[in-house]
């Protein structure tokens, strides 16, 4: 939700810059709180003071309900649209500091380009036009205001990564990145962790006394009754009685009744349930009560055929016996998790210290025809691995070894035995495709390096004393 209140622009190129310049410099905690000066300073970013007016004509414009933000004033809305006012005041200072500018005839010229305003003779029509500015209750002077903005966020974009062509190598590169064949030997390392059944008593008492609080359950004590027509109106259908019978017993509830006064008052049979605990061969009623433990303790529940009435009496956590078969089967479980994680952790540190060799690859299975071969034909699929597997691998040279998933989480050791790759003709189609794409990235290359400088050059402090009373005006 907060991401929709971030009222910045409509504008997808400014949603753009906001992301490649502005949010390295919004997160609160940048340097220190500005709270000296004018009272009415909300924000300051170097000498520009951003006031309370400019703030409520920003939330004025942001046309997000009073009352939604009464209700998310302690998640942080305020903070959130505070956020967007700092990111488009920091564009304009910049865009005023570079001296970026439009003409009036580029920003006429900018309108009638605009198909929305085009007749069916694909030419510019004033009516449209002015229709356009009727139906949304704008006046020319804000609508063009803000198309200026717009037009300024623009030229501001192409300063920082426009005119920009690659040269055939980087393009060629990213071509041979993304195309190259790789040979690939792995191992399913489920095939070298230690099997469930092959932990000892010894290895289970000790993750037991290591986790006793983590590991103990929860058994309740509740007192529930099924109602139906029959116990409750002594009648056979649900009628018109028997719902409004329902009705005074919902009162009750809400009336703070409690469940011994309720069941007397309507004349119920009621059960009682001690130390419940969960498991899957049990009564679907029970199990669900159980998973609303946390919840209100007197609740009516409609099960069609019935209502469910029932009260949670009591929550107490204990450690399960040693012979509860699904406690140790659970514990066994978490060994065995623990172990695997235990295992891939080690394996990862001796692959990033290069201290993982081929004979300690080879020497992992007696078994060698569990290591599986394969050729990975392209950066974009894989019928085994995972993308974000496919893309690390992508990324590491020859002889390296990784650690792979697959879709079912299953780990798999690898090694890059092999990379073939070819050139990227320069009179093939894919030309176009590729400088494309190598220019996209020294544009973000380009944009990193201009964060840093932008980050070095507006330092923003926020007003907190100004900020909680503005807030307070909400509550």
């Amino acid at each position: 939700m907060l991401n929709k209140l971030r009222s910045f622009s409509k504008g997808k190129l400014a949603t753009i810059l906001v992301a490649i310049i502005i949010v390295p410099f919004v997160f609160w905690g940048m340097g220190s709180v500005f709270s000296g000066g004018n009272i009415n300073s909300i924000a300051k970013i170097n000498n520009f003071n951003i006031s309370t007016k400019d703030f409520v004509n920003y939330i004025n414009n942001s046309k997000i309900n009073s009352d939604i933000i009464k209700e998310n004033i302690n998640n942080n809305i305020l903070e959130e649209l505070l956020k967007g006012l700092v990111s488009n005041t920091l564009i304009d200072l910049e865009i005023k500091d570079l001296n970026i500018l439009i003409s009036d005839n580029a920003l006429a010229e900018s309108i009638k380009k605009d198909k929305s305003f085009h007749d069916e003779k694909n030419k510019f029509s004033r009516l449209k036009y002015e229709k356009f500015l009727l139906e949304n209750n704008i006046s020319v002077t804000d609508f063009e205001i803000r198309l200026k903005k717009n037009e300024l966020k623009k030229e501001l974009f192409k300063y920082i990564s426009g005119g920009i062509k690659s040269p055939y190598f980087i393009a060629n590169k990213t071509f041979r990145n993304q195309t190259k064949e790789i040979e690939l030997s792995y191992l399913n390392l489920n095939e070298v962790y230690k099997k469930k059944d092959e932990f000892n008593n010894d290895e289970i008492e000790t993750f037991i006394k290591e986790n006793e609080e983590k590991l103990k359950r929860e058994l309740i004590d509740f007192t529930y009754v099924k109602i139906t027509p029959q116990n409750l109106v002594q009648e056979k259908e649900f009628s018109k009685n028997f719902f409004s019978k329902i009705d005074e017993l919902e009162n009750q509830i809400l009336n703070g009744y409690s469940f011994k006064e309720i069941s007397s008052n309507f004349n119920l049979q009621v059960s009682k349930i001690k130390d419940f605990k969960y498991s899957n061969n049990q009564d679907l009623i029970f199990k669900e009560i159980y998973q609303k433990r946390d919840q209100d303790k007197i609740q009516i529940v409609d099960k069609n055929d019935f209502y469910l009435l029932y009260e949670i009496e009591s929550i107490k956590k204990v450690l399960p016996e040693k012979n509860d078969f699904d406690f140790i089967e659970s514990v066994k479980n978490n060994l065995f998790e623990k172990n695997k994680f235990d295992y891939n952790s080690d394996l990862l540190l001796k692959i990033q210290n290069k201290s993982f060799k081929n004979y300690d690859f080879i020497g992992l299975v007696n078994n060698k025809n569990l290591i599986k071969k394969i050729k990975i034909n392209s950066i974009k699929k894989s019928d085994l691995f995972t993308l974000d597997s496919i893309k690390l691998l992508y990324s590491l040279p020859e002889n390296n070894f990784l650690l792979m998933s697959d879709k079912n989480n299953n780990v798999y050791l690898s090694k890059i035995e092999n990379v073939l790759s070819n050139n990227l003709s320069k009179n093939t189609n894919d030309l176009s495709n590729y400088t494309q794409q190598a220019n996209i990235q020294i544009r973000n290359d380009l944009s990193s390096s201009y964060n840093s400088l932008v980050n070095d050059k507006y330092k923003i402090k926020i007003n907190q004393n100004t900020l909680e009373r503005f807030k307070n005006n909400f509550r």
